[in-house]
């Protein structure tokens, strides 16, 4: 019997799945997909995607590693060592991976191909840049017919960026309520009536809803040819290039290491202790929460360890999303709050994996953060020090803000509840149930004190 493991969410797609044997992913291509596979790798157009680093590359492997009856071939893609969801991208993130999809949907074209789906799930970063990941997507294109795909690209894509361009509201919180994309009639309600007298607006949903009104999900659409196709691409890219995606208005945590914090040195002084303190901790994989801006996330960064960076401010993600697609460094950028993870999704809850399951690193730093999640967010001390030893795999490096700190006065200033035990000697019982204390260093100037842990066991 094959020793593999299918993905629980590739099941939807009769041409292939992904699944896993030992340690690493492959992606099956099953028979009835043969006659595209061919054309994709015969017309020149994986290597023209590959070669443009649009399209994730592949090895064939000519073994049926699952032992299934209707197998044509195994791949062996490029293994990505983090998954995200569009629900944890910046503005940003989810405009340039719609731009990625039209230039390869234009591409295929011209290789007498096209895509069949348009979800961003189809679509990961490397090294700040998105990056196509679903080889089996591209099929034979026949002119005669519409793009299949047109309806989903504009709820999951066109759609949430048109929602944050005109009425500011963050394309990660749409895309969390609604997963598999905002439809049509509830976009329109949602836009400022104004909106309607752009032709954009016009013709990518006011027409498109009317015509669906019109013709029924049976109804005949208006012939069609290559090229206005053609024209439809041009047109959507046009859209998404004029679409503003920078965060409105910045909040009192934004640019916290560059304007907010007490001084200058109290940066200085905390980043030559934390520079001591990861220079004798081995470590390739790192978590960053309450990353902010990416200061820390950038020094983790420097030794070529990859880094999942964590903020809920969006204005932070998407200035960091910005430096990480210019520099191609390996930070992973990602909008979401610590006090109420991405869950688990999908059917079963098994398709998508929570950010808890995701995130797990061999050193997670905790930094400005734990007086938010305790003062803030009335988490008990005690959970929150469960939390980190269960996403980190080794070591935490973690600062602790007493009450009297200027930044935790504001946080309990109007707050009728604060736990009495948030002090300096709770938190550490707290901590030393799940870690062993390494280090404590009081940062030169203020109360707060930084801590070096190793997680018991490991």
């Amino acid at each position: 019997m094959a020793d593999y493991l299918s993905h629980p969410a590739s099941y939807r797609d009769p041409s292939g799945f992904i699944f896993r044997s030992g340690n690493t992913w492959y992606r099956q291509v099953n028979e009835c997909y043969e006659a595209n596979y061919r054309r994709l790798m015969d017309s020149g157009l994986y290597a023209a995607l590959v070669a443009k680093k649009l399209l994730i590359p592949h090895s064939e492997v000519d073994h049926n590693l699952t032992g299934s009856p209707g197998w044509h071939k195994t791949l062996l893609p490029q293994q990505l060592s983090f998954i995200s969801y569009p629900y944890e991208w910046s503005a940003a993130q989810l405009k340039d991976a719609a731009l990625l999809t039209l230039a390869i949907l234009r591409i295929s074209i011209e290789h007498g191909m096209i895509l069949k789906d348009a979800t961003p799930l189809n679509i990961q970063f490397s090294r700040g840049k998105p990056l196509f990941i679903d080889t089996l997507s591209f099929e034979r294109y026949d002119p005669t017919l519409p793009w299949v795909a047109y309806r989903q690209f504009c709820e999951c894509f066109l759609f949430p960026l048109y929602l944050h361009h005109y009425r500011r509201l963050e394309t990660h919180k749409t895309l969390t309520a609604f997963p598999q994309g905002i439809p049509a009639p509830i976009a329109l309600s949602l836009l400022p009536p104004k909106s309607r007298l752009r032709p954009g607006v016009w013709l990518h949903l006011v027409l498109q809803k009317r015509i669906r009104k019109d013709t029924g999900a049976s109804g005949k659409l208006p012939p069609f040819d290559k090229r206005k196709l053609v024209l439809l691409v041009d047109n959507l890219t046009g859209i998404l290039r004029g679409l503003v995606t920078a965060p409105p208005l910045r909040n009192g945590w934004s640019r916290y290491y560059g304007e907010t914090v007490t001084s200058q040195a109290y940066v200085q002084e905390k980043e030559r202790i934390i520079r001591e303190m990861i220079a004798g901790i081995p470590f390739g994989t790192a978590l960053d929460l309450g990353s902010n801006e990416g200061y820390f996330s950038k020094i983790l960064a420097e030794n070529g360890s990859e880094v999942i960076a964590v903020d809920s401010d969006c204005v932070c993600v998407d200035r960091l999303y910005r430096y990480t697609a210019q520099q191609g460094c390996s930070i992973y950028p990602l909008c979401a709050d610590i006090a109420d993870p991405t869950p688990a999704a999908g059917f079963f809850l098994a398709e998508r994996a929570s950010l808890t399951q995701r995130a797990r690193s061999e050193l997670v730093t905790a930094l400005a953060l734990i007086h938010h999640l305790a003062l803030g967010r009335n988490i008990p001390l005690t959970m929150i020090a469960g939390y980190l030893a269960e996403l980190t795999l080794s070591r935490l490096i973690v600062e602790f803000i007493p009450a009297t700190d200027p930044k935790a006065i504001e946080l309990t200033r109007n707050k009728p509840f604060v736990h009495a035990s948030y002090d300096h000697a709770s938190f550490e019982d707290e901590f030393e149930r799940y870690f062993t204390i390494e280090r404590r260093s009081v940062i030169p100037g203020t109360e707060r004190i930084l801590y070096l842990m190793r997680k018991k066991g490991a």
